[in-house]
């Protein structure tokens, strides 16, 4: 999703590196999305899909509505520990506030929000973000779309750096010309002195 996205890894995103903690603790994110400015933002992909997959293959209606719950609690619990991870604290990130929780399975995604009215709201409140495969496609394309702006505004400021170098350099090179000019005239006049001393006229 992310290189579909344009996104280059280890450019503009890093998987799997662990960051400590100021109380010793690690923390390993799946996926850090680098963002312009120094920014980041956090992926998880470690939801469990195995409700999911026990409701997918359940026999009876009675297992389905098990499992069904199961798999909504799965998420629930999931989001909850997100959010006690707080990774905008760790000290080597610059992230925003909130994590995006990545379910790579889209009806998997679907069932849960469509089941719980409530879950994607209540994920947001603790600065969680639901996404699936579709919906993090338009996030990282976002994102890909913040890199391209930032690559012609350095653009930019490169060739305003470049053609302010151009302009000093040319208003030097005047500057040495009208010098030139000057001296030449000098030059032509103390000839003509010297000539009219010489030649007497």
């Amino acid at each position: 999703v992310l290189d579909a996205a344009g996104l280059i890894k280890e450019v503009h995103y890093v998987t799997q590196v662990s960051h400590h903690r100021e109380d010793g603790s690690r923390a390993q994110p799946d996926v850090v999305l680098k963002l312009p400015e120094e920014r980041q933002l956090v992926i998880d992909a470690k939801v469990s899909l195995t409700a999911y997959e026990a409701w997918v293959n359940a026999s009876t209606e009675e297992e389905r509505k098990t499992e069904l719950r199961r798999h909504i609690d799965s998420v629930r619990v999931h989001i909850k520990g997100l959010s006690s991870k707080n990774y905008q604290e760790l000290y080597q990130l610059n992230s925003l506030d909130f994590v995006i929780m990545f379910i790579p399975v889209e009806p998997a995604f679907h069932l849960a929000i469509a089941e719980d009215d409530g879950l994607w709201q209540e994920a947001w409140e603790k600065n969680v973000l639901l996404v699936s495969s579709s919906t993090l496609l338009f996030v990282v394309r976002t994102v890909s779309h913040l890199w391209r702006q930032e690559q012609q505004s350095q653009n930019a400021r490169e060739i305003a750096r470049k053609g302010g170098e151009l302009y000093d350099k040319l208003c030097a090179f005047v500057m040495d010309l009208e010098s030139v000019g000057r001296n030449l005239t000098l030059a032509q006049k103390a000839h003509e002195g010297a000539v009219t001393k010489l030649t007497g006229r």
